[in-house]
């Protein structure tokens, strides 16, 4: 079924509450998974929901947590989330971010002891929109092979990237460092589709297009995937003095408990470095230059990084938000479950 934007943000923010969430936290929270949704993005938008309610209502997200905001140099901070939902802490870590930046020319921001946080794209979008360019990494649970091994150890660690051009003209990039993020095995499993032999392995480490059976991820590109997933564990991780590698805790271990996770926040101004008119004029350039690119034979169009979600938030915009029929009804529902996904394994069936 298709929905409007403010309908599934009246859904989403309703349900949040029903668990607990604060009417505040609940409506940033909302407004990031319908930014995933309304770009087509669905494996971190409302389907998420049902997972966040239950570890709500058990305490594992910190309801009324008490952020602190720590300037540890004149570029640098540290954001500590005190395990509240992840998106409020890494949308007002960005808000730091840009100031900071705009001040001294660029600003890295460390945000420690966190939740889930949804799509980064939401958050460099935020510096994008200032003027700003924005890069966000983050830690993810422990379920990618690397390149050679048999056992997970690394998560689906994603990087995003965005920057200003002419006028309200964005340029996103937001990817997993494996081939499709967890969120895309757990979308296939509730249409029941099959999913491409190359995004993950069964048990036995062996390609499957099964997303049932799905027992870890690939990196992208082998080695080459593999590498950046170290940089991102390192930046979000190791450099925050926070649990790393196949150490980073469980969705789904204890919804009682606090996940620790990190992320980290790098924003710059063009200004600082170039003539910001010129910088955003040759940023529209280059999606221009790419649109203009003669297509390979089987292609319409060479698109740039990102417009796919661009269109796609387009016409959502226009024709509603297509959502899984169950989705929807668990969204209208005053029920919030317990024990689905408490101690489950995440690539149980």
């Amino acid at each position: 079924m298709r929905v409007t934007k403010q309908k599934l943000h009246q859904l989403i923010r309703t349900k949040l509450s029903l668990a607990g969430l604060s009417p505040s936290h609940a409506d940033v929270v909302a407004d990031v998974l319908v930014h995933a949704d309304v770009r087509g993005v669905h494996s971190h938008g409302a389907m998420r929901v049902e997972y966040y309610a239950e570890r709500i209502a058990k305490g594992g997200t910190n309801v009324d947590p008490q952020f602190a905001f720590e300037k540890t140099g004149p570029c640098s901070a540290v954001f500590d989330g005190d395990n509240g939902a992840g998106h409020v802490a890494a949308k007002q870590a960005m808000e730091h971010a840009v100031n900071m930046a705009k001040e001294n020319g660029i600003a890295i921001v460390g945000v420690r002891r966190i939740g889930h946080s949804g799509s980064l794209s939401y958050y460099v979008q935020q510096a994008a929109r200032e003027g700003l360019i924005g890069i966000s990494v983050c830690q993810s649970d422990p379920m990618v092979v690397p390149f050679g091994g048999a056992e997970a150890y690394y998560g689906t660690n994603p990087i995003a990237f965005a920057a200003p051009g002419e006028g309200n003209a964005l340029i996103t990039f937001d990817m997993a460092t494996t081939v499709q993020a967890w969120g895309k095995i757990l979308h296939a499993r509730s249409k029941h589709e099959a999913i491409p032999d190359t995004w993950a392995v069964d048990e036995h480490g062996v390609r499957t297009n099964d997303p049932f059976k799905v027992h870890a991820l690939l990196p992208i590109a082998g080695p080459k995937g593999y590498g950046l997933m170290m940089m991102v564990d390192i930046l979000s991780g190791v450099l925050l003095g926070l649990p790393f590698g196949n150490r980073v805790s469980s969705m789904y271990h204890d919804l009682t408990e606090g996940r620790n996770l990190g992320q980290l926040h790098i924003v710059m101004d063009p200004s600082f470095f170039t003539d910001l008119e010129a910088f955003r004029r040759n940023i529209s350039q280059t999606m221009r230059d790419l649109n203009g690119i003669k297509p390979a034979p089987g292609f319409e169009q060479v698109l740039y990084p990102g417009q796919n979600y661009d269109l796609i938030e387009q016409e959502n915009e226009a024709n509603g938000i297509e959502i899984v029929d169950e989705i929807y009804d668990y969204l209208a529902s005053d029920v919030i479950h317990h024990n689905k996904y408490d101690h489950k394994d995440p690539f149980a069936t």
